[in-house]
């Protein structure tokens, strides 16, 4: 066990370097409005975090993450572009269900983040460079994704508005996404509803069900086609250093010109880590990174990781 002390002497030279790069130290403070965090997790958020009840402020929830209060901080009064650093305490109960360590997790632990608002795309290139050469000493695993590469993608999909809205909003569940992905390419299969001969109850109106029932009754989408759902599966499926995944997504820009843009945004990114002297050969790239982890990024995502310890949690991880 590594006590406080020697945590905040780590934490302060981290700390250091995130101010060197010219970011502003920020302290929020530690009990925060539960509501904000619940809208941006979701309620699974709940489970790890520890909620309690103000009789004035209601329900309360302390810090699970610095992220979410520095952006509304900055939304407050901040302009662009602005660079904020923080070290401090933040709190989650630990799972444990999850695969760990000798040394499980503490549900306190100390968090040094930086956080870089900036509508240049140059800033992707900038903060993963910044993680990198601090994280140097350590012989980290760097991954990379990028989840506008797969939120396009499906956009461009030919399918109706509330099954493509389907795929993105299960797009952080793998298991569910496939599922439905698999669905929606095969043959609609209308449904038999028996007569309603009991009271109409729930939340919704008796037209909204009615509605419903009226469309499953009837489908009218037509399955997806081959081309396209193969398509989806061949990005899912790229997994490897960045010079390979970036020919690999090359090629299937050419069969999706939807993700065109995307791809071109992440070669121009590789392409600034490279001109910085980062061997890009050391970097693993997965478009869909943090997918199951990082909800609330539609860009960039990154992560260090010690390597061969896939049990253990990153030791930074960060995104758009």
């Amino acid at each position: 066990m590594i006590d406080k002390s020697t945590r905040q002497a780590v934490g302060q030279r981290i700390l250091s370097q995130f101010r060197q790069a010219g970011a502003v130290e920020v302290a929020p403070d530690i009990l925060q409005p539960a509501e904000t965090l619940l809208d941006l997790y979701g309620e699974d958020i709940r489970a790890r975090a520890y909620v309690t009840h103000d009789p004035i402020r209601g329900e309360m929830m302390l810090r699970p993450d610095f992220t979410v209060p520095v952006v509304q901080m900055h939304m407050a009064g901040g302009a662009e572009p602005a660079r904020y650093c923080y070290l401090g305490e933040v709190f989650r109960k630990q799972d444990h269900g999850d695969i760990r360590p000798e040394h499980p997790r503490e549900n306190e632990y100390l968090q040094a983040g930086y956080e870089l608002f900036a509508r240049d795309d140059n800033a992707d290139a900038e903060v993963f460079l910044l993680f990198s050469r601090i994280l140097a000493p350590y012989g980290l695993t760097a991954r990379m994704g990028d989840m506008r590469l797969m939120l396009d993608a499906i956009r461009g999909l030919p399918l109706s508005q509330i099954r493509r809205e389907t795929l993105l909003h299960y797009i952080w569940t793998p298991a569910r996404f496939r599922s439905y992905l698999t669905r929606f390419s095969a043959a609609p299969r209308p449904r038999d509803f028996a007569p309603a001969t009991g009271p109409w109850t729930g939340l919704r109106s008796q037209a909204e069900m009615q509605s419903r029932i009226d469309r499953l009754s009837r489908p009218t989408d037509a399955p997806l086609a081959p081309e396209w759902s193969e398509g989806i599966r061949r990005l899912l499926d790229i997994s490897a250093p960045a010079p390979q995944a970036m020919e690999e997504l090359r090629q299937l820009a050419c069969d999706m010109p939807e993700i065109g843009e995307a791809v071109g945004l992440v070669a121009r990114r590789f392409e600034r880590i490279a001109a910085a002297g980062h061997d890009l050969n050391l970097i693993h790239f997965d478009p869909t990174h943090g997918r199951q982890s990082m909800e609330y990024y539609d860009g960039l995502t990154f992560s260090f990781t010690a390597p061969g310890r896939d049990d253990w949690p990153p030791v930074a991880t960060g995104g758009r």
